[in-house]
């Protein structure tokens, strides 16, 4: 007996069989992340995690031992790893009405859309999982009206879509369609 439950694909498949909006978000002045985080990024953060329990497990045992100096010492080793895991999940882009936010692990940049001058797909080498290694793959690239290199901002071999195609195609879908309708 098949045991039904709602997962966000399935929403979207009702939504996109329904012809919803694809930008599909009632306050488009929040930001918002057009896509979940993919496996290999939650995958990374949960190690991180796991990591930082047993940091944390050792400062506590070191305390009880009587070296509170060097407890200390690892429970802020244990704290940095923890917000390190929070802030590796949140990487990636975001979107809202007033612009494209890309977020990485100590910085974000905000992009307005009135500087944007075309956000488009391409075929390329990109990195994979962000290392030195390139692979060919696709990746979304943002072109600023000042010129210049264009930036990329997605990869079909980044930690979110690496093996999803699928999902990598709607987020960019999803970017393009934020581009086209807030230019």
């Amino acid at each position: 007996m098949p045991l039904p439950f709602l997962t966000a694909d399935r929403a979207h498949d009702e939504d996109a069989a329904a012809g919803a909006d694809p930008l599909g978000y009632e306050d488009r002045d929040r930001w918002r992340r057009p896509y979940r985080p993919g496996p290999w990024r939650v995958g990374g953060a949960a190690l991180l995690l796991l990591l930082a329990s047993y940091v944390l497990f050792s400062a506590m045992i070191i305390a009880m031992a009587g070296s509170l100096p060097a407890a200390g010492i690892c429970a802020a080793v244990g704290a940095l790893m923890i917000v390190t895991a929070v802030r590796l999940v949140r990487i990636g882009v975001e979107v809202s009405a007033q612009g494209l936010r890309r977020i990485g692990l100590v910085r974000s940049t905000t992009v307005r859309w009135q500087d944007v001058a075309a956000i488009r797909t391409v075929q390329q080498p990109v990195r994979w999982l962000g290392l030195p290694r390139t692979v060919q793959g696709q990746a979304v690239l943002l072109e600023s009206v000042r010129g210049g290199a264009p930036d990329t901002v997605l990869t079909t071999h980044g930690a979110d879509f690496l093996g999803h195609a699928e999902s990598f195609e709607r987020a960019a879908d999803a970017i393009e369609g934020w581009a086209a309708a807030h230019r």
